[in-house]
């Protein structure tokens, strides 16, 4: 499992002063990757630092670092993280220290870094790697529960959910980085009182509140990862909306599991969070001592003692009436909180997903992208999708502005944000996700 180190000393600063901001997302604690570029230029491969861009390619020029960190950010020089992702936990950690170190106040390398930064708000993402396949689990008990009573109040959960993390393939080709807009999805639904299904636009929009895990370094094909060994094959973490047809979903699941209510859009957040930054939040994996342990291959002391990361989520929701006539500084802060819940509640870990998702000797890939799930908490106010939030449609929300939602209208934009935060520790923050409705074509 990833220790402590130098880089999450919270004593450090940056010479980057807009880093050391106590309410910072960015400080030098943390050293996340996206791709990005400036208005006329190519994508390449950046690390946060404050509300600035490390542009690694310009970095990289500069030939600042030896070993692994000078291979690892060599490989950075590409359009995506891929290269990067590919060579390994020994790789990534050793340019996160050098990134570090060269970041820090004092360091020798800042009149030569000074120039590579580039600030975010100038800024467009792109997808910060290849997503060369994606699955998408079933992670949260209290979602499951919830979304189970709604069609089957007397056995909400399936029999298998508390032996086996549950997930699906999904769509790599729909996701998308933040900012996204989509059209509202079309698909088959067949309504209680009707004889035969119809087509047209979805009615029951919902977004999804979960975190993406990306792999780092793949496993060759028939091999299993060990549950202990998982940390050193994902590479890091980020936010994900990940879009559902509630009435397309409520028609086409039975006999199999998602398909066209799930693949018409996700988004993701554009920066990857790496495990190693992540490492100061690591708290207990909890289950209920009634509920039964998992199998050997799911079950460590590693695990349960430091299995968990305590990554607080919430979801904000922007209608078209709240953006009015403002100005666009204005409309940004004009949102409306609906929940808010934290990753630690997850009934399955992130090990656990990988190591099962690998126990069949699946090959999983630089760039595979694992959905989490829905993350909801124990409390109604912490469920994370409008399914829950309104009780399958029955009880609408009424917002501030007086407006009422059961599900999404057009025009609607979901904005998800997640950060760690605890006395002892540097904040940690992914940014936030963001992407709006169009209405549907056609």
């Amino acid at each position: 499992m990833i220790s402590l180190n130098e880089t999450h000393d919270v004593n450090h600063t940056s010479w980057v002063s807009c880093a050391n901001q106590p309410d910072s997302d960015f400080p030098i604690q943390n050293l996340p990757f996206a791709v990005f570029r400036v208005a006329g230029e190519s994508f390449r491969c950046g690390v946060a630092i404050g509300n600035q861009i490390l542009d690694l390619k310009a970095a990289a020029a500069h030939k600042p670092f030896e070993g692994k960190a000078a291979d690892a950010l060599t490989a950075c020089e590409h359009e995506n993280l891929n290269p990067m992702m590919e060579l390994g936990f020994e790789y990534w950690s050793a340019l996160r220290l050098s990134l570090s170190r060269a970041l820090r106040t004092g360091s020798t390398l800042e009149s030569q870094f000074k120039p590579c930064l580039v600030p975010m708000a100038k800024a467009e993402f792109a997808l910060p790697c290849q997503i060369r396949d994606y699955t998408d689990f079933y992670s949260s008990i209290y979602h499951a529960t919830a979304v189970g009573s709604l069609f089957r109040p007397d056995n909400p959960l399936l029999p298998n959910y508390k032996w086996v993390p549950i997930g699906y393939h999904g769509r790599a080709s729909s996701i998308d980085v933040s900012g996204q807009t989509f059209h509202r999805p079309a698909g088959q639904t067949k309504a209680p009182d009707a004889d035969q299904p119809s087509y047209g636009p979805c009615k029951r929009l919902d977004y999804e509140l979960e975190m993406g895990v990306f792999i780092g370094q793949g496993n060759p094909m028939g091999n299993r990862i060990p549950l202990d060994q998982t940390d050193q094959h994902v590479f890091g973490m980020c936010l994900l909306n990940d879009w559902s047809a509630r009435d397309v979903q409520a028609w086409e699941y039975q006999p199999l599991g998602p398909f066209l209510a799930k693949s018409f859009a996700s988004t993701i957040s554009p920066w990857i969070v790496t495990l190693e930054a992540l490492a100061p939040y690591r708290t207990g994996y909890l289950r209920p001592a009634e509920d039964p342990q998992p199998l050997p291959y799911l079950s460590s002391e590693q695990n349960s003692t430091l299995g968990a990361l305590d990554i607080q989520l919430e979801v904000l929701l922007q209608t078209p009436g709240m953006k009015g006539s403002q100005t666009p500084v204005a409309q940004k802060q004009c949102m409306e909180k609906l929940s808010q819940s934290s990753f630690k509640h997850s009934y399955w870990t992130i090990g656990q997903m990988v190591a099962h998702h690998a126990s069949n000797g699946c090959n999983l890939q630089s760039g595979d992208l694992l959905g989490t799930g829905t993350q909801s908490g124990p409390k109604p106010e912490e469920a994370g999708s409008l399914l829950e939030l309104t009780k399958g449609g029955k009880q609408p929300l009424t917002l501030t502005n007086g407006e009422q939602r059961t599900f999404l209208q057009d025009g609607d934009t979901v904005v998800m944000r997640g950060w760690c935060e605890k006395e002892g520790a540097a904040r940690i923050g992914f940014g936030d996700v963001s992407a709006t409705i169009l209405p549907a074509k056609g």
